[in-house]
């Protein structure tokens, strides 16, 4: 069974709070083992036999309990870890700006949406797009971004979430490790 990475649009922002436990038993329904939450902000690690439909069906079952859609982007664990690894920023520069995020979509981003987003950089606001990933460094803080939500996803053509890289970076050091120690057997 190969371990995967859930990251939930919307849930425990905008008063849609749904308890972890409420969570992991709506993953759980859904036929997948080993589920947990990280960090109460929509992030669920989990094992399936498979990838192939996965985002679908947990955005159908979490519609069921929740009474609400919640766009759900899924990751392997291997690409969590790769995009905790890349660093498209030079690190002097990442530095000096409070805000850096990883946004996840549902499929890679194609040369009209890269040109898009690329009209909403400036100097504060700078992205990087690699597949069905995003880099977004900031200026601004996250509370107070420069750029919208709504001009972020008018820009990429679909939806989004966003986690601050350093969530990325500690769930790529805590199930990375793991899921190599499954791996090898050790």
């Amino acid at each position: 069974m190969a371990r995967f990475a859930a990251f939930l649009r919307a849930v425990n922002v905008g008063g849609r709070v749904v308890k972890m436990d409420a969570l992991k038993g709506i993953f759980e329904s859904t036929g997948l083992s080993d589920v947990e939450s990280f960090i109460a902000s929509g992030n669920v690690v989990f094992s399936s036999k498979g990838e192939k439909g996965l985002e679908r069906k947990i955005a159908a079952r979490l519609e069921e309990a929740l009474g609400y859609g919640v766009v759900t982007f899924v990751r392997s664990i291997d690409e969590v870890v790769a995009a905790a690894a890349h660093d498209p920023f030079p690190k002097r520069e990442a530095a000096r700006f409070p805000t850096y995020l990883v946004g996840f979509l549902s499929k890679d981003l194609d040369a009209e949406g890269v040109e898009r987003l690329s009209r909403l950089s400036t100097r504060e606001d700078l992205f990087h797009v690699r597949g069905r990933d995003f880099w977004w460094l900031s200026a601004h803080h996250q509370a107070r971004p420069a750029i919208s939500p709504r001009q972020l996803e008018r820009a990429l053509g679909e939806p989004t979430t966003l986690r601050n890289v350093n969530t990325i970076r500690r769930m790529a050091e805590r199930y990375g490790a793991i899921s190599a120690r499954r791996s090898s057997g050790t």
